[in-house]
């Protein structure tokens, strides 16, 4: 971690001199019941006034340890998968492969007085009657998530928090740091995380390590090949809109590309500007975001970037709420016969980043994409999103990768710019705020390249969940 530790310790005695100027944050927390994608950052302490309990599980969800708000917090998930996947890399495996996943997460969250917190999640992912077995994305017998320990009072106007153990990172849109929610076992990091705000802005600094998921009992370590570190910030501006900016870093002793294999320096500078979907007043929303890579591959040098965009438009006054949206996307591919390495590498991307295709079909490298998307909602908390993908390499001379960043089709001489098109349709059904139903189909149609380059079959996807929070 080569320049990590000069910029930690800045930001950290930095927002330590605005925490030590402020005063205390009286403002009342609104109740939010809802769960998020990260049950950590989940606030229960409402249901210590014992009137606003309402449901089965509240009970578990504050329960009180002493003096000075200490109270400890338990909750989990469940989730059923039925996969089914036809002519996976494009025929590469030419048949239908059919299996079941199985997610279970329990967590106990405790919080030890007002300076003082232990997280610790469990993870177990199962996988059964999968043909060349288990991927690590689809197994981890049982292991930890996350077991980590805070120090720091956040209920001040401005705040630090130091964060040391294993975590997990989500940040933005998920298109660079993600839990990698839609794969069966999620990512998890083992190092440590400083959160802070200062005035509007609300400021993370992290250095960690992956971790590798082994399919076996505990035995989980960090991949000592790559560190991973940035500082990630964040504030409201107007109407709606947040402005993100952030920096990362990764040093892996062995990246693969299309041009070869050889260490890699990479570091990310971004900016992001996004505005909810249906948020308050405001009938548009958006999602752009625009990064800049640089570094060092071998003894080439590393010159990449990417620019993406999510920009819908709601009718919550029509029947069943349309939302119409587009998603335009762009990040370079590269040219071996330069001395330069021009590929894209989105670090730890949403597992789901091109929609329904969620463990399979091309990646964020070297592509070019037209997305067009409706989504509308009908009674009983059913919804249904339709929606197109088109996708074409940005770069002839390099080939197609998978969501992770490996390569998948070597750029070959011949095939062409088009890599094929993606129909897809996803149907949910929230049954009440714990428990979901939910099917996905889709088809990747191979283009031009793919037919070319590879045995060119179509991919078939199918995907029936079911899954329980508490």
């Amino acid at each position: 971690m080569r320049i990590v530790s000069a910029s930690v310790i800045t930001l950290f005695l930095a927002v330590s001199s605005v925490r030590a100027q402020s005063g205390e944050n009286t403002a009342a927390v609104a109740p939010v019941r809802s769960y998020s994608s990260l049950p950590e950052s989940e606030d229960w302490s409402f249901l210590k006034d014992q009137k606003l309990r309402q449901d089965f599980w509240d009970p578990i969800k504050y329960i009180p340890l002493g003096a000075d708000g200490a109270h400890l917090t338990i909750g989990g998930e469940g989730r059923e998968a039925f996969e089914q996947v036809g002519n996976d890399n494009w025929g590469k495996q030419p048949y239908i492969n059919t299996f079941l996943l199985q997610r279970y997460m329990l967590y106990t969250d405790w919080h030890l007085g007002r300076h003082f917190r232990v997280f610790l999640q469990l993870k177990s992912g199962v996988e059964a009657l999968r043909q060349g077995g288990p991927r690590p994305i689809d197994e981890k017998k049982l292991d930890f998530e996350a077991a980590y320990f805070e120090v720091g009072d956040s209920g001040k106007t401005n705040w630090i928090v130091l964060r040391v153990g294993r975590q997990e990172l989500n940040y933005g849109s998920g298109r660079l740091v993600s839990v990698r929610e839609g794969p069966n076992v999620r990512q998890s990091f083992d190092g440590f995380k400083i959160r802070s705000k200062a005035g509007a802005w609300n400021i993370d600094a992290f250095a960690v390590r992956p971790d590798l998921d082994k399919t076996g009992l505990f035995n989980n370590v960090p991949d000592h090949r790559t560190a991973f570190w940035g500082i990630y910030a964040t504030r409201p501006w107007h109407q709606g809109i947040s402005f993100d900016t952030y920096y990362l870093g990764e040093d892996r002793k062995s990246a693969t590309f299309n041009r070869g294999t050889a260490t890699e320096l990479r570091h990310s500078l971004a900016v992001r500007l996004s505005r909810p979907i249906a948020s308050e007043g405001h009938s548009w929303d958006f999602d752009d975001e625009a990064v800049w890579q640089f570094g060092s591959f071998g003894s080439n040098q590393v010159r990449a970037w990417t620019v993406a965009s999510d920009h819908g438009y709601s009718f919550p006054n029509l029947p069943f709420k349309p939302r119409l949206s587009v998603k335009a996307d762009i990040s370079s591919g590269d040219d071996p016969r330069s001395h330069t390495l021009g590929t894209f590498y989105p670090v730890f991307p949403i597992g789901s980043y091109f929609g329904v295709l969620k463990d399979t079909g091309p990646g964020p490298l070297n592509f070019i994409d037209v997305h067009p998307r409706i989504q509308t909602q009908l009674p009983h908390g059913v919804s249904v999103s339709t929606d197109l993908v088109v996708q074409w390499r940005e770069n002839l001379h390099d080939g197609v990768y998978a969501v992770p960043g490996f390569l998948l089709v070597p750029a070959a001489a011949r095939g062409g710019r088009f890599v094929g098109y993606r129909p897809g349709i996803e149907v949910k059904w929230q049954i009440d705020r714990h428990a979901y139903l939910q099917g996905d189909y889709g088809i990747f149609y191979a283009g031009q390249f793919l037919k070319a380059a590879s045995p060119g079959r179509n991919i078939n996807y199918m995907e029936f969940w079911a899954g329980y929070k508490f």
